[in-house]
Parts: C-alpha cells; structure tokens; sequence
C-alpha cells in the first residue's frame, strides 16, 4: 500500500478577514495606464493579489496586537524601547540599539557615520537603498558575490556567499583602510532570496578580521537564511532557527534591520552594532535624522509589537510555514514551464524575465513589461527587479544587470494555498501569450530609486 502524503498546513488559524475588490480586465488596463505601466503607483484598492512587497505588509499575531495596547507614548524612557532593547540583545546577541523608522533609516545613520569620500563597500550584491546611502556618503559599492549567484538557473544551494577572491582582489587594490565594512545581506533579495552560508560567513569573519575590516550585516530576512542553513548545511540539522539566527549574528559587527520583514510589523527598523564609540554617535545622530534615541522615530506601540514579532520569527514551525508557501508557489510555476530563479529563495519567486520574454532587449524594460501583464490578467500585482532597479551609474549610463527578473514577493501570514494557485495560474496564462507581447519606453524618470515613481508607455 502506498504510504498516505502528509501535508503541511500553516501554524496558525485565521480570526480576521480583509474583503478585496475584485476588478475586471477593463478597470484593470485604465488603472495600469493611469500609473504609468508602473505597479509601484496603482492603486491598492485596485489590486487583488498584492505581491509587490513583503516589507511591512504581513499580518501581525493576536500577540501583537495585544502588545500595541501596551504602548508607552511616553516621549522619553519609553518602556517598549527597554523591551525591544532586551529581545534584539537575546535573538541577535547585539550590545546596543538604535531604533529606527525602517531600515533605510539605519542605513542611512551607519553609512554616514563609517563611510568617507572615496571608501569602497564590497558587498554580496547591491540592495537598491542600501548602494544610495553608500553613493549619497561618498562610497562606492563593489560586488563581491559569487558568480553562481548571477546564473538563474544555477543550483548552488548558497548562492548568497561572498567570493574572498574578489574581495581580495579589492583590499589589495585599494587598501584595507579604504574599505570601512564589508556590507553582508541574509538572505540576498536581488539574487531571488539566497542565502549565504555558514562556512562562507566563518571565512569571511577570519578575514576581515585579519585585515582590521568590519561586517556590518543587513539581517532583514535573516530568519529565513537561518532555515536554509538548517536544510542543507551539514551539522545544522539538529539546530533550530533561533540558535543559527544568532551564530549568524555573531559573525558580524553590526547590523541594520528593516523590521517590516522578519519581525512581522508594519512599521520599524533598527540599527544594532557592538563598537560604543560608533553606536555613541549613531545615538546622537539619530536624534537628527528619526527622533530621540529611545523611539527613533517609532510609537511605543510600535516598537513592542516588534519585539514580540522578533520572538515569532524564530519560531521553527513559523520559518518552515513561510519558506513552505513560497516553495509550493515556485513549485507550480515549474510545473507550467514558467523559468524562475533557483534554488526557490525565501521571501518570493523570482522570473526570469530574460527567458520569459527573450524577444524584448533589456533596454526595452522586460521585466516591468512582465509585471504590467500580469497585472492586466488577474489583478496580482508583483515589481521589477532589474534594469529599472538597477538605476544608472555616475556617468549616466544604465547599469545592466545580468538578472532581470519579476519579483513575486509573498507576504508573511497573510495569503492561502488558493491564492498562490491563482498566482501560479495568471502566470501560466501570460507565458502562453509571451510571444505577442511588446516591450516599453521610460517616458518619466526621477533622480532617485527610480524604479518607485518611474512611468512607461507600450511601444
């Protein structure tokens, strides 16, 4: 007799709903126009299925919900902030704290504190915000991660890993003293949500340390590299997500976190590190920039729903639920033909809009091309993730990236298995089509992250 399949369900049950406007194709192709053929500036109510993000839109527990009546509104002092304090020291294992509005917010802060005109930041592949921060110091960011990580197809199980022999290469050629940190992402969003190992992080902890170079970590989706290292590294198997999250940390100087990922809030971030002179300043900077420096820019509210998300986000059967959900989702493209980045990340299935549309050259936007249609089919709405994001240098050339990919980006606690077949089926039906579809101009361009406001019209 065949054994009978266990399946895994989510770990929680559902006490709230929020109803959806459903649109028709019609409605959908005048918002899509309105907004420049740019998913960034539709509408929410227009949309469906909202995958354009995970960042601060997951569904927060009955936990933190009964948290956010905890609030201390106090200006000063506030007893959230002594909380969230004590939980990012337990989990991450920093010494000091610096809340932030978001992330950006502490990328902003850490930047201009360790960078000067002229520094070079290597890191595992560029985060949009995180190169302008570095660029608007004075910095120049250098990629160091390894070349199996720009191949979509390639089933490195770590493609997140940093490449010592680039990152060599650069220390000679530049100094040691003019690289202030080497800037390290779990997981890596831009390469489709891959992890970086273990190993790879001990060996690059052993280096820079022998150069006198910081680590300073964007640990936004750290959970979720955390379970990759629990699948597939050796010795990690008998580990649970909470210790490897904070062995991960342990490896680095410092940190800057988006909360809106991990940490399942709408709203927060964080700058943590483990030098006083450099957190002595970044707590006098952030008065400047986000607020005193026991609120950084977040209500009380805020902050303790934060520190209880941190807690759920370790949680094993949480992890294995979220990372579940976005395998079964990458799972059904494949089984349509559609090409997706592998190994499957663990934040959102990235297309590869290169093999999708190979009729389409890169300077006629593939992957925002992407998304507009698969909007206009069903209402779900996803981002680019290539050209467009990629933004142009210093001397006004596009960057071309070698990954032009569509970013369905799934958000944590909040989507059912019926909603990613729906997903998976509208993506199935675009790819039939594939052929008929016609790339875009830029016909509106902002100086920065243009990517966000950005507008288009078909050719």
């Amino acid at each position: 007799m065949k054994p009978i399949k266990r399946s895994w369900a989510e770990p929680y049950k559902i006490k709230m709903v929020e109803l959806l406007k459903m649109t028709t194709p019609a409605q959908r192709k005048k918002a899509l126009k309105e907004a420049g053929y740019n998913t960034f500036l539709l509408r929410s109510e227009d949309v469906y299925i909202d995958l354009l993000t995970d960042s601060g839109t997951s569904a927060m527990s009955d936990r933190q919900w009964a948290g956010m009546m905890l609030g201390d509104e106090a200006y000063a002092g506030s007893r959230n902030f002594y909380h969230l304090e004590d939980v990012v020291k337990e989990v991450y294992g920093y010494k000091y704290l610096v809340p932030t509005h978001q992330g950006r917010g502490a990328e902003n802060i850490i930047s201009k504190i360790l960078i000067k005109k002229g520094d070079i930041i290597p890191g595992n592949m560029y985060f949009t915000t995180t190169r302008l921060h570095q660029e608007l110091a004075g910095g120049k960011f250098e990629d160091v991660i390894i070349d199996e990580a720009h191949d979509p197809e390639n089933l490195f199980p770590f493609k997140g890993n940093v490449d010592l022999k680039k990152l060599d290469a650069l220390v000679k050629k530049h100094g040691a003293s003019k690289i202030p940190y080497v800037s390290v992402a779990t997981s890596v969003n831009m390469a489709g949500g891959q992890p970086i190992s273990m190993q790879n992080l001990k060996e690059l902890r052993a280096y820079t340390k022998k150069h006198g170079i910081r680590i300073i970590h964007d640990m936004t989706r750290v959970a979720e590299n955390a379970y990759f290292i629990q699948q597939r590294e050796k010795g990690y198997d008998k580990k649970t997500i909470k210790q490897i999250v904070k062995e991960i940390c342990s490896y680095t100087d410092g940190a800057t976190m988006s909360a809106k990922k991990d940490a399942l809030v709408n709203i927060g971030g964080f700058l943590a590190i483990n030098d006083w002179d450099v957190f002595e300043e970044a707590r006098n900077m952030v008065v400047v920039y986000e607020g005193l420096h026991t609120y950084g820019g977040l209500a009380g509210r805020d902050m303790e729903a934060m520190a209880i998300g941190i807690g759920e986000s370790v949680s094993d059967d949480h992890i294995k639920a979220r990372v579940g959900q976005v395998e079964y989702l990458g799972n059904e493209m494949m089984k349509y033909g559609v090409p997706i980045v592998l190994p499957i990340g663990g934040h959102g299935i990235f297309v590869d809009a290169k093999k999708f549309l190979p009729h389409i050259p890169q300077d006629q936007f593939p992957a925002q091309t992407l998304a507009a249609e698969i909007y206009l089919d069903s209402g779900v709405r996803t981002m680019e993730r290539g050209i467009v994001s990629a933004g142009r240098k210093a001397n006004g050339e596009n960057y071309y990236p070698k990954l032009e990919l569509v970013r369905f980006t799934i958000p944590r606690r909040v989507y059912t298995q019926a909603h990613m077949d729906v997903i998976a089926e509208s993506t199935a039906r675009v790819f039939e089509r594939r052929n008929k579809i016609t790339g875009m101009k830029m016909v509106y361009e902002p100086k920065y992250l243009r990517f966000f406001q950005a507008k288009f019209e078909k050719l």
